[in-house]
């Protein structure tokens, strides 16, 4: 009985809450290892960004190029824009491009290099009422344009993309290859290009140089997962202690409760033997 009240209630719940307490010390350490990933990306990002341009490589070159060692790297060239086959990218809230706020699209544009090659290149953000071309006329300019932009790789798509939709020219994944073929432009360079410079005439598509502006909210996090372990523990040990306590309570009466008829015979075995002895007679 004893060990079954020593036990008590706590013991069935130390399984649960040792897997409990792993759980939240491993989300905290996965939080650390986030945090110490983002806070290289900013730097590796603000490095990069913050470079001067250098020459788009050469055609031949992209094969080549790793997104891990290229990606938003900054780079200048000259080519002629095809506007007549320009791609609508439905557009939100952009961490890099602060400077665009509501709803539009990116105009993304293919640019034909010297050498015949074709770039995808996003010329900037067009509100919802101006995503026909007729409505920004001004900037569709013609002939080789010198320009400076930013290398970016395409995005994934997920779950939650929307179906693009090539026949109205509404697309919801920056694909480069995927809006050219949609387009019926061939093949196009494996990356697509963020134009920063030159602003078009009548302002539109908006360009925009790439800004660092990534969340980074990894600690807060760290310490919530690691205090909440930290509570568990304390919690988890004061209400221990307390159950041990009252168990303990409950089991002293019942090891010094009355005695048993064992522990009491010899008492009135030994008042027998004296009554006995005071009333015999001598001989």
């Amino acid at each position: 009985m004893w060990r079954r009240s020593w036990l008590g209630p706590w013991f069935g719940l130390l399984i649960p809450a040792l897997l409990l307490l792993a759980a939240l010390i491993a989300l905290g350490t996965w939080q650390l290892q986030r945090k110490a990933w983002k806070e290289h990306l900013i730097a590796t990002l603000t490095e990069r960004l913050a470079a001067p341009p250098s020459a788009l490589p050469a055609s031949t070159a992209w094969p080549r190029l790793d997104q891990a060692d290229d990606e938003y790297r900054r780079v200048k060239f000259s080519a002629t824009f095809d506007h007549g086959r320009e791609a609508l990218v439905y557009a939100a809230a952009s961490a890099f491009r602060p400077d665009v706020t509501g709803h539009g699209y990116w105009i993304f544009t293919p640019a034909r290099l010297a050498d015949g090659a074709v770039v995808m290149v996003n010329r900037g953000f067009a509100p919802e009422d101006r995503k026909d071309a007729a409505s920004r006329a001004a900037g569709q300019v013609t002939g080789p344009v010198e320009m400076v932009g930013t290398l970016r790789w395409p995005e994934s798509r997920n779950w939650f993309s929307a179906a693009d939709d090539a026949i109205h020219n509404l697309w919801f994944v920056r694909d480069p290859r995927a809006m050219a073929a949609g387009k019926g432009i061939g093949a196009v360079a494996p990356f697509y290009v963020e134009q920063e410079s030159p602003v078009p005439p009548g302002g539109l598509p908006q360009p925009g140089r790439l800004v660092v502006n990534l969340p980074n909210n990894h600690l807060q996090y760290v310490v919530t997962w690691y205090g909440l372990a930290l509570v568990l523990v304390v919690v988890f040990a004061a209400w221990t202690r307390s159950s041990l306590r009252s168990a303990g309570q409950r089991v002293r009466p019942e090891v010094a409760g009355p005695m048993t008829s064992s522990a009491r015979e010899p008492a009135i075995h030994s008042r027998d033997q004296r009554g006995s002895r005071r009333g015999a007679k001598p001989n």
